[in-house]
Parts: C-alpha cells; structure tokens; sequence
C-alpha cells in the first residue's frame, strides 16, 4: 500500500523535500503550491496551484487525495494555521502548529520565551512598541544593535548597525515600521552556522552543520536575500564550530522544545537554528519552524536513511537518532537569480542549462513554457555539487552554475577555499 504525502510549497526546498521523499519507491505525492514548479510538477502525482496560506484549500485537496502525511514547507502557512487544520482532520503534520511556530513568526515571543526559561545564547534585547519608542533607544544606546521586525520579512528585514546603516540609517529604518513590533538586539560578532534538527515533539536528531550566504554579492556585500548559496563538509561540522560550540548549540534547542512543552505548545517538524559564533560560544540569530532555503537542499541530498519513516517517527513521536544518517561528504548549494535581484528582479527571461555532472538541480521560482525555462521575480533554480572534499563540491556546483545562459547571475565565492578559510581565520581571531 502507497503512503500518500502532501508537500506545501513550491520552492527550491520543497524540490528537495519531495526529492528525497521519492527514494521511498512506496511514496505518493501530492503538491500545493501558489506557482507551478517545473521539477515538483514532473514527480506529484497531482498538484494544486493555489495560494498555501489558504488554509481551507489546502485541507479540501488533501482530503481529497486521502493523504495520511503532509509536511508544511513555507513560514507563511505555519503562520496561517495550515499545520492546526491538516492536525484536527487527523494528518500527520511535519510542520509545528501555529502557536509553536511562534518561535519563527514572532520574533518577540521567541525572545521572551528564552528569557523567561533562562535558555542560553540570548543576545541582550529591547521589545519596542513604537518607532518613536526604538529610535530613543538606538540614540541612547552605546553600541551596534541589529534592528528587527518582530513578524516575517523573508530574510530581508534586518538591518545591522556598524554592517549595512549606521546610527542614522538605524534611526531612518525603524521610523519606517509603523504598526508593528520592532526588536533591538546587540549586534552579534563572529561566525553564522545553522543547525536543524528533525524533531517529534520530546526528541531531536540533528543534521550535518550548514553555512548560508544572505547577501546578494561576492564577498558578502550588498543587501540580503533569502539565501544565494550554502555548504556543507564532509565532517558534518566546521572547523571554526568546537564540539563543545555544537552540544552548547544543541542544548539551546533543546531547552526551547523543553520550554515549548511547558507552554502547552510541543513541537513536531523541524527546528532551525540559526547562530552566531561568538568569542563567547554560539548565540541565536533567530530560530526557524521549517527547513531553511537553501539549506535544505544540501542536507537532504545527504540524506541516506529513508526521509519517509522519519516522517511517520515524527509524527508518532518516535523519533530516534538510528531513525537519521547522512552521507560523509561534503555539498555546495548555488543559486542561480535573475540578473538585478533583490532589487530589481526581470521576470520572464529565458534560460538554457548546460551540463551540470555531479550535481542535482532544484527548481525554485521559475516557470517553463513551451519547454523553455523562463526566470520570475525571485531566486530562480540551484546546483547541489557534492563530492569527497569542499573543493570537489563547490567545482561541481560553480561548473554547473556557469552552464546557465540567460540574464542571470549566481555567487561564484560560495563554498571556495579562500572564503572559507577567511571565515575559519576570523573565528580564530576573535577568539585570541
């Protein structure tokens, strides 16, 4: 008997989720996704083009399909209560309810539920009602501070003093967010890594480290996006990460699934945690309720052991860690964008791939008609290299990536030997 799964989502990180479902040759799977995606269409066995915020039509189609299984890709539908519906019709949901996604959509309550709880690694914070409210406290403040809405803003957010705006720019920014919640936090000096980790409401299985690149340009300049490119390495860790960095970066996650429990809102799905290494130890930037995008293109082409039983595991909150084992290699994830993205992104141009050997492509925001790939307003498609060493990865993924043809641009320094011995030298350096 087939196990039908319903994915929510139709970007690069859904491709890889339903990739990886696939090698379960008993899966079916359905797809609603608000654009059609090439490569998620070609392996569904039915798909919606519906927005996945909408929380009726995306119960009606998994109704539908009898599906027993759905994982929630998208913050968007956590934040809608797509996860509480698809739960109360008795679907097993990979994707937190709405209360418990929380820890992701209300950057507020994440921060005061690990003050309440005394979790490690929270950064000094201000809650600020008012732009009034957060420019006092910036002209008063002696220091950088990362500036914050409390919702969601797909990455693209955060302003950090001292980085992107000065006092100023800081001030000019917050006066911009009216009718929200704005955060304030110290700006955090070292080391970005994220850790995820699946999770069945008590226990977490950690994933293979990973490293994300959010600004548009090469040497990390220009404006952040929601990720062009990320890697990972064959040790599954990093060098500037100590085995104490990453059980202290454990145990943080721990502890706010342990805290969550105790506010009544136990967590299934997966945890993203996103954390500064600091000279100090791993502080958070933030904590996500899903798969990160890009990232999870590169851990689940990793993944070894069947995505599908640790979907059920989940769900029925027997998760173990012989449930999860990733291959001892090292991958590059590259993304491929339109041309003037974040700012001025062209949709409609075409695209040729050329070869793209000993890598897997994901399609994300892009469209095909008449069997030509045509790019959208966002991050258009990505190469996973993977091989035995960084180097091996990241030659793969950058041959492929320079295959493409069209009005598109990608990152050609993510997962190089130069910038990552940088960013191992500047650990060491602030760590004397």
């Amino acid at each position: 008997m087939n196990i039908r799964i319903l994915v929510v989502g139709g970007s690069g990180r859904e491709h890889a989720i339903v990739t990886a479902l696939l090698k379960n040759a008993k899966t079916e799977l359905y797809c609603i996704m608000a654009k059609k995606n090439p490569g998620i269409t070609k392996l569904c066995r039915d798909v919606l083009i519906h927005p996945e915020t909408d929380v009726d039509a995306v119960l009606a189609f998994a109704k539908q399909h009898n599906v027993q299984y759905a994982i929630v890709g998208p913050e968007a539908s956590l934040a809608a209560g797509v996860s509480d519906a698809l739960a109360n019709a008795g679907i097993g949901c990979v994707g937190p309810l709405r209360a418990t996604a929380r820890i992701e959509t209300d950057k507020g309550f994440c921060r005061n539920l690990m003050q309440k709880y005394a979790i490690g690694g929270c950064p000094t914070y201000k809650l600020c009602t008012t732009p009034e409210e957060a420019a006092e406290y910036i002209r008063n403040y002696f220091g950088d501070l990362a500036v914050k809405p409390v919702g969601l803003t797909g990455g693209k957010g955060v302003r950090v003093m001292g980085e992107q705006v000065d006092r100023e720019g800081a001030i000019a920014y917050v006066m911009t967010l009216k009718d929200q919640m704005i955060l304030l936090e110290e700006r955090l000096l070292g080391e970005e890594f994220t850790l995820m980790a699946f999770v069945d409401g008590k226990t977490l299985v950690p994933m293979p480290l990973v490293q994300d690149h959010k600004r548009a340009f090469e040497g990390d300049k220009g404006p952040n996006t929601g990720g062009m490119g990320s890697y990972t390495l064959a040790s599954k860790m990093f060098p500037f990460v100590t085995e104490a960095d990453f059980a202290a970066a454990l145990a943080i996650m721990q502890e706010t699934v342990a805290a969550l429990v105790e506010e009544g809102c136990p967590y299934k799905g997966i945890l993203y945690g996103q954390f500064m290494n600091t000279a100090l130890g791993p502080k958070v930037i933030e904590f996500n309720a899903r798969f990160g995008d890009p990232e999870a293109m590169n851990v689940l082409t990793l993944l070894e052991s069947d995505f599908v039983t640790i979907v059920e595991h989940i769900v029925a909150g027997t998760l173990a860690p012989t449930d999860v084992s990733f291959k001892s290699m090292a991958t590059v994830c590259k993304y491929i964008v339109p041309k003037d993205y974040p700012e001025h992104p062209h949709a409609g141009d075409p695209i040729t791939l050329g070869s793209h050997e000993n890598t897997t492509l994901y399609y994300a925001n892009v469209v095909e008609e008449g069997g030509v790939l045509k790019t959208q307003t966002s991050r258009t498609l990505a190469f996973v290299g993977i091989g035995a060493s960084l180097g091996d990865a990241e030659a793969a993924a950058e041959a492929a990536c320079r295959g493409v043809s069209g009005n598109v641009r990608h990152r050609g320094d993510i997962g190089t030997e130069t910038l990552f011995a940088k960013r191992t030298a500047h650990m060491k350096e602030l760590r004397g």
